[in-house]
């Protein structure tokens, strides 16, 4: 991937926004490739999720 070659991530978040209520504004299909790097926030864990403040930090709870 060209995004691999140039940029390097380590990971990538990879998003749709489907509807207006969901922040679509451009009523086509597109998504979001973004590139993410350790350490490019404090704490990812939730990844997109963090478009919704109370869903974006949680812990997988081991049984």
């Amino acid at each position: 991937m060209l995004i691999d070659s140039i940029y390097r991530p380590e990971g990538y978040n990879i998003g749709v926004n489907c509807g207006e209520v969901a922040g679509q504004t451009i009523f086509h299909c597109h998504i979001h490739i973004i590139p993410r790097y350790r350490n490019d926030m404090d704490e990812p864990t939730g990844g997109v999720r963090g478009v919704i403040p109370h869903k974006r930090i949680y812990t997988q709870e081991v049984i």
